[in-house]
């Protein structure tokens, strides 16, 4: 499997069967160039500029963009209701935590999270190896909070997102806070490989370039 950051929450994801995933496609206002890429497949966690502007996507894809089990060519995706905020919803509404498999591996992407997992919660996601997790704070969970979803769901992988970066202005963080907490490694590439076998005992962490 290859997962590529574009920006923000969006990634490209390639599984060994050619299908092709994005993640939460922004527009033009975020500050990354957009994703203009194929894909076969599109999930959206909700309903906000910065997560669901499909218009830059190309091929004949099917967008996923609510709660509960699908099966989208040839990939098992299970939607996850969360919250945009602490307090269910209140301040930003509802947000969708997908959780996909791909090439043997469960690949959690968080989408705009904004609190804690409760047991219920942690249940439905269930076990996961790849782990794309907001830590920027502010629209999501923080650094600090990001930390503890991740010890609360103990991927293999950890790769942050929706945090600070040069090309930006919103009033979020860098990754910074979230590695104090975690450690990790930049990988300096936009891209990665991940293979099931490659994901040991003990968790990684990568931050990838936009």
């Amino acid at each position: 499997m290859r997962i590529k950051w574009l920006g923000h929450a969006c990634f490209l994801i390639t599984g060994e069967n050619g299908i092709r995933i994005v993640t939460d496609p922004f527009d033009q206002t975020v500050g990354y160039p957009l994703p203009e890429v194929e894909a076969d497949i599109v999930t959206s966690s909700h309903d906000h500029f910065d997560h669901n502007h499909t218009e830059p996507i190309r091929g004949d894809f099917e967008l996923v963009n609510k709660v509960g089990n699908f099966y989208v060519k040839d990939t098992a995706i299970k939607g996850v209701k969360t919250y945009h905020d602490e307090v269910m919803g209140a301040k930003r509404g509802d947000n969708i935590v997908y959780v996909m498999d791909i090439d043997g591996m469960k690949v959690c992407h968080l989408g705009d999270l904004g609190h804690v997992l409760d047991e219920d919660t942690l249940d439905r996601i269930g076990p996961v190896d790849v782990l794309l997790i907001p830590v920027g704070g502010t629209y999501t969970i923080d650094g600090e909070e990001a930390a503890r979803v991740v010890d609360q769901i103990k991927p293999g992988l950890v790769i942050p997102m929706h945090c600070k970066t040069p090309v930006m202005d919103f009033p979020i963080t860098g990754v910074e806070p979230f590695l104090d907490k975690v450690g990790g490694e930049r990988v300096g590439s936009s891209e990665i490989t991940v293979n099931k076998q490659d994901l040991g005992d003990r968790m990684q962490v990568k931050v990838l370039d936009y």
